[in-house]
């Protein structure tokens, strides 16, 4: 069988090349920077290196993400402790010149600054340091060395009480315990079973799963496999939406060159083991994030949830049993293996424990990747990590979750990180959307905003989705436009306990959250849309002299007058 020695040999000209250059240089090539001109950074070093005849004694590399996205692109010098940013092509030749000197002031950024180091990196502990489109690279930073522990030392058993150990709870929304899930397939019947990787990932203003699979991808594929060794499945796919191109470019380079090596495939690491990856591209459907509508886009199907039970654990794609977890969550995995439960349990807090990736966007100053440990407050992330609110302006509310979550006031904004807590106050974790509103954002029309996402994402099969959002939609733009009555705001009210109670699946279920929680939060923003209005006051009153009524116009006022 082949073990650590072997992997690293794989990892030798990886290292060879580190130990002998005189100098480093890595340019982001994550879809942020690119998109910026990172490709042509990366291009005009690599000849500005050569003219001068140091090709050989720099070490020049692409690497994934390294977090400040909106200062991109990105160039770090690692081992002279210095990031570049907003670096364009004409700057290639000062960088070169400076390496060993004073750093370019003008592009300089301190990494001593809390961006850096309030974060702690588990699941992004590779990127921005390895080539992801090089397995060597990702060897050389242990990479597959959990998947070898597993084959070696480990029986299937042992694997799932390890990850039940550390606490590790699903990063795809829900925060289900992630030993608990494994152990759950591991004892279904049957000797056929899957593992599907869910990277269907679609909240506005997230970007964390592109970006690992884009940074790190080897880190999701060997944690597919030592997931595939624990609960006895040998075939897997990740789900991966067809907007993210590069991402899928890296992952299909990325098991070939496993599968070359003999790490993924037949007889993994020279193990009695078979275990085959495939790709399938989502046309970017939102609710097929939902597990069941993912299985059936998987199968070929319209992606459209069903009810449960059963669930995917005992009855999944083709109706084998199915290990859903989403890209962070594999992510985490080969770590645990390589450093122990107790080494994760002891990050984060009792209810949720180890680190947590954000795509950190909005009204805040340093937009882009982070990754804090779960229970770093709210302030903390947006004040410190994100550097606060630009232009002078105040905080006014953060929202998690994307368009299932809630937009929590700023007088929360000592509120811990975790799924409980977040679940208090009326959101959720999600994937890891943070979007910060500041002073100047409308409430309601943010309301608006997600709610139209959600009546679009609508899959249409169940009634209180399909029809609810469109009116709660309807109900909110009326507001917005200055034809809104008192009712109206009970009518919201109740469209949104008749979707969370009534709806299918987790979109319906979870689409009137930002709702909801505006409607807790910013009450008078709702109220003053109808204060501001002709005979608004009046209708106010009636409704607050009779709150029990909640339908029909004002008293004494005609119902077509009032709309």
């Amino acid at each position: 069988m082949i073990l650590f020695d072997e992997l690293d040999n794989l990892a030798r000209t990886s290292r060879e090349m580190q130990e002998n250059a005189e100098h480093t240089v890595h340019v982001c090539v994550a879809a942020s920077c690119v998109s910026s001109g990172s490709t042509e950074v990366l291009q005009a070093i690599k000849d500005g290196l050569r003219e001068r005849n140091l090709h050989k004694s720099v070490l020049l590399k692409g690497v994934g993400c390294m977090g400040p996205c909106a200062g991109g692109p990105v160039v770090t010098l690692p081992d002279q402790k210095v990031m570049y940013h907003n670096v364009s092509p004409d700057d290639a030749g000062e960088i070169i010149d400076a390496l060993g000197g004073e750093p370019v002031a003008r592009l300089n950024v301190s990494i001593d600054s809390p961006f850096f180091t309030r974060q702690r990196k588990i699941v992004l502990e590779n990127s921005g340091k390895i080539d992801p489109e090089k397995l060597a690279d990702y060897v050389a930073a242990d990479g597959y060395h959990g998947l070898a522990k597993v084959l070696s030392e480990m029986i299937a058993n042992e694997v799932i009480e390890e990850i039940t150990r550390s606490g590790l709870r699903g990063r795809g929304g829900a925060g289900y315990p992630t030993g608990l899930k494994w152990s759950t397939v591991a004892k279904a019947s049957g000797t056929k079973k899957y593992i599907v990787c869910n990277a269907d990932e679609g909240d506005p203003g997230a970007f964390m799963d592109r970006s690992v699979l884009e940074s790190d991808p080897h880190r999701v594929l060997e944690g597919m496999a030592i997931a595939a060794l624990a609960v006895g499945a040998d075939e897997g796919y990740l789900y991966v939406r067809a907007e993210y191109p590069l991402a899928i470019e890296r992952l299909e380079k990325a098991i070939k060159q496993a599968e070359r090596a003999g790490i993924l495939g037949k007889r993994m690491l020279g193990s009695d083991y078979d275990f085959h990856l495939e790709i399938r591209y989502g046309a970017g459907a939102f609710v097929c994030g939902e597990e069941t509508a993912l299985l059936a886009s998987l199968e070929g199907g319209r992606g459209v949830p069903r009810p449960r039970p059963p669930y995917p654990a005992e009855s999944g794609l083709w109706n084998k049993p199915t290990l859903i977890n989403n890209v962070e969550t594999f992510a985490n995995i080969p770590a645990i293996i390589r450093n122990g439960a107790e080494w994760f349990a002891a990050i984060g807090t009792e209810d949720s424990r180890g680190t947590k990736v954000f795509a950190l966007a909005g009204q805040v100053v340093n937009t882009g990747l982070i990754e804090v440990p779960m229970g770093t407050t709210l302030r903390q992330i947006i004040e410190e990590v994100g550097g606060g609110v630009p232009n002078n302006r105040s905080l006014k509310a953060v929202q998690t979750g994307g368009p299932s979550g809630g937009c929590i006031p700023v007088e929360h904004l000592d509120s811990p990180v975790d799924y409980a807590s977040l679940a208090k106050l009326g959101s959720i974790m999600g994937s890891g959307g943070m979007i910060v509103i500041d002073d100047s954002a409308d409430m309601v029309d943010i309301a608006r905003y997600f709610m139209e996402f959600s009546k679009s994402e609508s899959c249409g099969k169940c009634v209180p989705c399909r029809v609810g959002t469109i009116h709660l939609y309807n109900l909110l733009e009326k507001l917005l436009h200055g034809r809104g009555v008192a009712e109206d705001i009970d009518r919201i009210e109740e469209l949104c306990d008749l979707l969370q109670t009534m709806s299918l699946c987790g979109l319906g279920q979870s689409a009137p959250n930002p709702v909801v929680s505006t409607l807790k939060y910013f009450r008078e923003e709702y109220e003053r849309l109808i204060v501001d209005r002709p005979g608004g006051e009046l209708l106010l009153a009636e409704l607050s002299d009779n709150p029990e009524k909640t339908d029909g116009p004002a008293a004494g006022m005609d119902e077509e007058a009032v709309r």
